[in-house]
C-alpha cells in the first residue's frame, strides 16, 4: 500500500454498522434508566471512536440509507424482499446515531434513489482521483469491487477477529480472482441471500471461482454454455437473464450526482455541548469520560428498569467497550486495584490465624474464597482461602500442599465455619463449600450467592464475578490468565503461583464479591425478590452441596452390556438403511445421505437445502419422513443409537469419581431462566426416556449397597395443575379436586363425548393439546405432533378453547400483562424478562408471548421442587437419616434409601411434596421403588 501523502478520508456504510451493533446487543440489551435500549448507540458509538482514535482521519462522513426506493428495487421487485421488517432497536436507534454523527460534527451522506454504498462508492472515487487514502468501513463484502492501489475496503474487528484491511491484492486473494470487478460477478452467479440477489441456481462460491477461471465474467460464460453439462448447463441457460440481472443489482453505482467537497469532510472534532448532551441523555458514563476525560454522574435508576446485561462478544470487556474488538489494546476505562485504594493482608503463621478468625467470629456476615488447583471441587486441592467483611480489605490465607497439614489448618477455621449465627457470602459457594466437604469440613449457616442474586435480577445475563464487577462496580478484577497462563493444555494452577502474587488476586475475589451483594441488596429489595433469594435460591446451596457429595452409584456392568447391544443393534440398521438406498454409502456424512434421499431416491421433490448447497437432513426433516418412508425412521433409530452410546453408554463410566466409586453430578441453579434447575458431567435432564433403549440408561443407577434402594417421588401433572390454579379454570380444578384422568376429561369436554366413550385416540390428542396449550401451540404445531390435518387441529384447539375459556382469558391476560410490564413472575415472584414482547417484528413478539405464557407455569413448577427440596432435606437432617437424596430431574426426585426407613420415607416425602406452596388445587406428588432408576421411575 503506497502512500499519497497525508489526506486520510474514511467513509463508514452506517446501516451495515448499525446492524453489526443489533447483532452483537441482541441477546442482551443495554437498557437505560429511561427504558431505552441503546446498544446500538453504543456500539456505533465505540467504533467510531475506535477510527477516531486509531486511525486518526484527517476527513470523515457517515453515509445512511434513505427509505425511499432505488434503482434496484424498481429493476428488481424482490430486492431485499426477504428481509424481514427492520428491528425495532434500529428503527428507534438510526434517529440518534444520526444525532450522534452529527454531535462530532461528521457530515451525514444520504439521497434518496441510492444506496449508502453507491455515496461511498462515488465519493471514494472522487477523492482517490484528489490524492486521497480512502477507506471504505463496513463489513459488507460487496465493496471489494471498488478498491484500488488508494482506496481499501476497511473492515472492522467483530467477534474475536481483527480489523481486516483490503487493498486489490488481499481481495483478489480472497475471492480468488485475478481482478476485484470480478467481485460483481461472483455475485451475479451465487447471488447473495441477505439481499435477495437470486444468482444461479446450483452455483455457490466455489463453482463460480471455478467459471470464472475459465470464462473471465458472467457475459462471456453465457457466450459459452455449450462447453457446460448436465443440470449446470441446463441452470446457466435456463437461468442466464437472472444472472445478469444479479450482476447488475451487484454493481456498486460509482455516478451518484453527489459533490465532493473536501473541506466539508475534513474533521475538527466534536461539538463538545452538543455530544455532552447526547452522552448524557443515553446515559454513557464511561463514553463520557473517554472522550472528554471528566465522569458523568451515575443516574438514580428504578432497578427492575435497569435490565440489559450485553453478552455476545467477548467476557472480559465492559460497559460501553463491547462492541469493538481491536488488536491493539482500548484504553483503560476501570477502576482496577492499581488504582483503587485497598487493604490486602497475608495472614500466615497460628496466632496470625487466630486473630483473624476472632474477628470473623464478631461478624453477623462475611464473604470467603477458596483458591484451588481445579475447577472441578471433587478434584481440587486447596490452595488458600480470602476473607472480607469489610469493603476494601481482604485477608488470604496460604495452605500447604501437604494435605495432612492442610487438613490440620483447616481445623482452626472450623468453628467460624461451622457458627449458624454468621452468613456465609460467596460467588458460586457452593464450589467452595464442596472443597472444604472434600477436606472434612461442613460450612454451615445462611448463605448469600452474588451469582445467584443475580441471576434472579437478570436471568438471561452473565453472572461471572469479572462481568459483574464491570457492570456494578466500574472495576476490573486481576485476570487469573495473567497468573496460571491462557486456557489450554499448558495453562498451570494456582499452585505453581508465588504466594505474594497470589494475595492480591484472592484477596480482590473476596473484596469484590462483598461488594457485590451490597450492590444488589437493594436491587432485590426493589424488585421484590427477597423471599426467592433468601428462602429458596441460597438455602438450595446446602441441599444441591450436599447431594453432588453424595454422588451415586453406577453399574457399570450394565452399561457395558447395554453398549454392545447399542453396536450391534445399530450396525443392523445401518445395513437396512443400505438395502432401501440400494447403495452404499457414509451414514454420517450428511452431504452423501442428503443425496441419497433427495436426488438417488427422490423422497421429496421439495426437499430443502442448507447455506452450504447441500440438503437438509436433520431430525426434523427426517421425522416429517418417516410416517411414509422406512428409511427416514431407519436413519433416526440409528443416529438415537449412535448417540445413547457415545453420550451415555460410553461416557458415564469415565465419570465415576475413582476416590469415591460414584459419579457426582454438578447442579446449576443460574443457567436456565426459566428457573429450573440444569446438571452436567452428566446432564441427567437430557437422558432420553421416550424410548425403550433409552430408558435403559436408567437401569445403570443402583443403589451404593445391598441395605438401600431407590426410590423416586415424582409429582403428577404439576404444570397442567399450575395452569388450572393460575386460570381458576372450574372444569379443570374439578377434574383434578376429583381425582379423575385429566387427559380422558379434557377429551370428553372437547370430543363432546360422555367420559366412558373416551377412546384412546381422543385421550391422545387430549394429552397433546393439554401440554401444547401450555407453550402456546399453534394449530400448525399441533398438527405436527399429532400427525393430523391443520384443519383437525384448529378445530381441536378452537374446541379446547370453548369448553376451558377460563384457560384462554389467563392466557391472554398474560400477554397483556407482559406488554405492560415486559416481564411475568411465577408464583413466589420469579421474573423472566421479555424485551422482545412489543417488538413490531412478528416472530420475535410470537416467541415473546409463548414464554409470557409459559414461563410463569414452567417457572412455578420450579419454585415449587425447590421449596420441597429446602424441605425434605431439613427433615432428613432434623430426623437424622441414613437415607440420602442423590438426583433431581425435571420434577422427580430420587433418594438412596436405607431399607429401614423406606416406608417413613414413603409416607413424608409426598407430603412435604405436596405442602411445598399452598394451591386450591391439589397436588400429587407419586412414588416408586426399585433396584435401579427404571425401576423406580
Amino acid at each position: 500500500m503506497s502512500s499519497k501523502g497525508d489526506k486520510k478520508l474514511f467513509l463508514l456504510d452506517a446501516m451495515a454498522l448499525i446492524y453489526r451493533a443489533h447483532f452483537a446487543f441482541s441477546k442482551n440489551p443495554r437498557i437505560n434508566s429511561k427504558g431505552l435500549n441503546t446498544g446500538i448507540m453504543m456500539g456505533f458509538t465505540n467504533t467510531l471512536l475506535e477510527v477516531l482514535e486509531k486511525q486518526k482521519p484527517t476527513h470523515i462522513a457517515v453515509a445512511f440509507d434513505t427509505k425511499a426506493p432505488t434503482f434496484r428495487h424498481t429493476q428488481f421487485e424482490a430486492y431485499k424482499a426477504n428481509r424481514q421488517e427492520q428491528p425495532e432497536d434500529i428503527e428507534v436507534g438510526t434517529p440518534w446515531v444520526k444525532q450522534i454523527v452529527q454531535a462530532f460534527n461528521i457530515p451525514v451522506l444520504e439521497m434518496d434513489g441510492f444506496e449508502a454504498d453507491d455515496i461511498i462508492g462515488t465519493i471514494a472515487k472522487k477523492a482517490e482521483r484528489t490524492s486521497f487514502e480512502v477507506y471504505m468501513m463496513t463489513p459488507d463484502k460487496d465493496y471489494g469491487q471498488l478498491v484500488e492501489d488508494h482506496i481499501f475496503l476497511y473492515k472492522p474487528a467483530f467477534m474475536g477477529n481483527g480489523v481486516e484491511i483490503m487493498g486489490p491484492k488481499e481481495v483478489c486473494a480472497k475471492w480468488d480472482i485475478e481482478h476485484v470487478d470480478q467481485v460483481r460477478d461472483i455475485l451475479g452467479l451465487m447471488g447473495d441471500a441477505v439481499d435477495n440477489i437470486p444468482g444461479i441456481p446450483g452455483i455457490g462460491e466455489k463453482t463460480a471461482v471455478k467459471l470464472l477461471k475459465e470464462y473471465g465474467s458472467v457475459e462471456e460464460l453465457l457466450q459459452n454454455t455449450d462447453k457446460l453439462k448436465g443440470k449446470q448447463k441446463e441452470n446457466v441457460e435456463n437461468f442466464a437473464q437472472q444472472g445478469l440481472i444479479s450482476k447488475e443489482l451487484a454493481t456498486i453505482n460509482i455516478d451518484v450526482p453527489v459533490d465532493f467537497d473536501e473541506e466539508a469532510l475534513r474533521y475538527n472534532g466534536p461539538d463538545e455541548e452538543k455530544l455532552k448532551a447526547l452522552f448524557a441523555e443515553l446515559e454513557f458514563r464511561t463514553l463520557t469520560q473517554r472522550v472528554f476525560g471528566e465522569k458523568m454522574k451515575k443516574p438514580q435508576v428504578k432497578v427492575s428498569e435497569q435490565l440489559g446485561l450485553f453478552t455476545g462478544i467477548d467476557e472480559t470487556v465492559t460497559e460501553e467497550e463491547e462492541v469493538v474488538e481491536s488488536p491493539i489494546p482500548a484504553p483503560v476505562l476501570h477502576d482496577s486495584i492499581l488504582t483503587t485504594a485497598h487493604d490486602y493482608h497475608k495472614i500466615a503463621g497460628e496466632d496470625a490465624i487466630k486473630e483473624l478468625i476472632g474477628y470473623l467470629e464478631l461478624q453477623e456476615e462475611f464473604c470467603f474464597d477458596t483458591e484451588t488447583t481445579s475447577l472441578n471441587p471433587n478434584e481440587a486441592e486447596l490452595v488458600g482461602l480470602s476473607f472480607a467483611y469489610v469493603p476494601g480489605e481482604a485477608f488470604y490465607v496460604p495452605f500447604p500442599a501437604d494435605q495432612k497439614e492442610a487438613k490440620a489448618l483447616l481445623e482452626l477455621f472450623r468453628p467460624v465455619f461451622e457458627n449458624e449465627a454468621i452468613t456465609k457470602i460467596g460467588q458460586n459457594v457452593k464450589y467452595d463449600m464442596l472443597v472444604l466437604m472434600n477436606y472434612g469440613l461442613k460450612v454451615k449457616g445462611k448463605f448469600y450467592d452474588t451469582m445467584l442474586a443475580h441471576y434472579l435480577i437478570e436471568p438471561e445475563g452473565k453472572h461471572s464475578m469479572d462481568w459483574l464487577a464491570q457492570q456494578y462496580l466500574n472495576y476490573k478484577p486481576v485476570s487469573i490468565e495473567s497468573l496460571i497462563g491462557k486456557k489450554g493444555k499448558n495453562q498451570g494452577n494456582m499452585r505453581d503461583v508465588d504466594v505474594d502474587e497470589v494475595v492480591a488476586y484472592a484477596a480482590e475475589d473476596a473484596d469484590v464479591t462483598l461488594k457485590l451483594k451490597q450492590k444488589f441488596d437493594p436491587i432485590i429489595k426493589s424488585n421484590g425478590l427477597e423471599k426467592l433469594l433468601h428462602e429458596v435460591e441460597n438455602p438450595l446451596i446446602e441441599v444441591l452441596a450436599d447431594m453432588e457429595f453424595e454422588g451415586v452409584r453406577i453399574d457399570t456392568e450394565s452399561l457395558a452390556e447395554l453398549s454392545s447391544i447399542l453396536e450391534e443393534e445399530s450396525k443392523a440398521i445401518e445395513k437396512q438403511v443400505y438395502e432401501l438406498a440400494g447403495v452404499k454409502f457414509n451414514l454420517a456424512s450428511p452431504k452423501q445421505l442428503g443425496d441419497v434421499l433427495f436426488l438417488k431416491l427422490k423422497l421429496d421433490p421439495k426437499a430443502k437445502k442448507t447455506k452450504t448447497g447441500q440438503y437438509a437432513t436433520g431430525e426434523e426433516v427426517l421425522s416429517k419422513l418417516a410416517g411414509e418412508h422406512e428409511i427416514a425412521q431407519a436413519i433416526l433409530d440409528y443416529r438415537q443409537m449412535v448417540k445413547l452410546k457415545s453420550t451415555y453408554v460410553d461416557a458415564l463410566p469415565t465419570m465415576i469419581n475413582p476416590k469415591t466409586g460414584r459419579v457426582h453430578t454438578t447442579y446449576n441453579q443460574f443457567v436456565a431462566a426459566t428457573g429450573r434447575l440444569s446438571s452436567i458431567n452428566p446432564n441427567l435432564q437430557n437422558i432420553p426416556i421416550r424410548t425403550d433403549r433409552g430408558r435403559e440408561i436408567r437401569k445403570a443407577f443402583v443403589p451404593r449397597d445391598k441395605d438401600h434402594i431407590l426410590l423416586a417421588v415424582d409429582y403428577s401433572q404439576i404444570e397442567l395443575r399450575i395452569m388450572a390454579e393460575f386460570s381458576k379454570d372450574e372444569s379443570m380444578l374439578e377434574a383434578f379436586k376429583n381425582g379423575r384422568d385429566i387427559h380422558a376429561a379434557t377429551a370428553a369436554k372437547i370430543f363432546q363425548v360422555p367420559l366412558e366413550e373416551v377412546t384412546s385416540d381422543m385421550r391422545r390428542k387430549a394429552k397433546t393439546a393439554n401440554f401444547g396449550i401450555i407453550y402456546g401451540i399453534s394449530a400448525f404445531g399441533l398438527s405436527q405432533r399429532l400427525n393430523i390435518s391443520r384443519t383437525e387441529a384448529k378445530e381441536i384447539i378452537d374446541a379446547y378453547f370453548k369448553e376451558f375459556p377460563a384457560v384462554k382469558a389467563y392466557m391472554d391476560d398474560c400477554i397483556e400483562k407482559a406488554k405492560k410490564n415486559e416481564y411475568v413472575e411465577t408464583l413466589l415472584g420469579r421474573r423472566r424478562y421479555l424485551r422482545d414482547i412489543n417488538s413490531r417484528n412478528m416472530t420475535m413478539r410470537g416467541f415473546a408471548e409463548r414464554n409470557a405464557i409459559n414461563a410463569p407455569i414452567q417457572g412455578s413448577a420450579a419454585d415449587m421442587i425447590k421449596v420441597a427440596m429446602i424441605n425434605v432435606h431439613q427433615w432428613m437432617k432434623k430426623e437424622k437419616l441414613k437415607s440420602k437424596m442423590i438426583l433431581q430431574v425435571h420434577d422427580e426426585l430420587v433418594f438412596d434409601a436405607h431399607k429401614d426407613e423406606l416406608e417413613l420415607l414413603q409416607k413424608e416425602i409426598p407430603k412435604l411434596m405436596s405442602a411445598a406452596v399452598k394451591l386450591e388445587v391439589p397436588i400429587v406428588a407419586e412414588t416408586g421403588t426399585g433396584e435401579n432408576w427404571l425401576e423406580a421411575h
